[in-house]
């Protein structure tokens, strides 16, 4: 990386004023000492281009990407991590030898989330369950994939759309309609729900967990709120549960090594200052 008077990086996204990126990445850069900033990019759909295009002038050494425009990254993209092409999305971007380079840090997130909440979750690695069928969903079963998953159950009310995911990922993922769900349940050792359900103004995802066996792992990509519905159901079972959060702390980590030059850590103290955020925030309504 050049030596740079104060590298600049940030969050580009429409709307973006809901990231919580900043507070993680000024966090990391307190703590360890560095000069640097990470700001808020309000990009309207469309617009992406010129944004992309800016990355590696004045300071900018590289962005992370949020809906809507993570698909558009890649499409600009010259070239991309092999995680970035499987995914068919980049939310992370630097600038390297005069070409614009993206990554998909979302699959490393996931991992080091359960790595972190679950240790040994992979010891049976026989069945996973994965509920929705979009983007988030392509993260979770390429992850799965790469921690050996003998059968990936991709359970989506459209069949059609768990069926494209199973047809593009092959191998162990198969898609499963909703009304073999709970038959699923009571085989697998991990559930993860990768749809909004659960979130904040989206109607929750009701799910009897009973037939889950007792070593089972449940996992929630949602953060907002931050114990979902279905982790309290999970909890209450006395089942080992996975919050959204720590897959939004663990996948900055890389984009912030790579634009600052210095490795950081997820610890106690940033994870309290990221759930004050958000509970504030819901607190506020906003």
């Amino acid at each position: 990386m050049n030596k740079l008077r104060s590298p600049r990086s940030g969050v580009a996204g429409w709307p973006v004023n809901h990231s919580r990126s900043p507070t993680i990445h000024r966090h990391w850069l307190n703590e360890l000492g560095l000069t640097g900033s990470y700001e808020r990019f309000p990009v309207r759909p469309g617009e992406f281009g010129p944004f992309a295009i800016s990355i590696g002038r004045d300071e900018l050494v590289g962005a992370n990407v949020t809906a809507p425009h993570k698909e558009a990254a890649f499409a600009l993209c010259d070239r991309r991590t092999q995680v970035a092409e499987a995914l068919g999305a980049v939310n992370t971007l630097w600038r390297q030898d005069g070409l614009l380079w993206g990554d998909n840090t979302d699959v490393a997130g996931f991992l080091a989330s359960v790595d972190e909440s679950a240790p040994g979750w992979t010891g049976r690695a026989k069945l996973a369950v994965v509920i929705g069928a979009g983007g988030a969903a392509r993260a979770i079963i390429y992850a799965l994939k790469s921690r050996g998953f003998e059968r990936i159950a991709v359970v989506n009310r459209t069949l059609g759309r768990a069926e494209a995911l199973a047809a593009h990922f092959g191998g162990p993922t198969q898609a499963t309609p909703w009304s073999g769900l709970t038959a699923e349940l009571g085989q697998a050792d991990l559930l993860v729900n990768t749809s909004v359900l659960g979130m904040a103004g989206q109607p929750p995802l009701a799910v009897d967990l009973s037939p889950l066996p007792d070593q089972a792992v449940v996992a929630d990509i949602v953060y907002v709120p931050l114990s979902t519905p279905l982790i309290e159901a999970a909890r209450a079972r006395g089942l080992r549960v996975v919050e959204g959060l720590g897959m939004l702390l663990h996948q900055a980590a890389p984009g912030f090594a790579r634009w600052f030059g210095a490795q950081p850590t997820v610890t106690p103290a940033l994870r309290a200052l990221v759930e004050a955020e958000v509970l504030a925030a819901q607190l506020e309504g906003r």
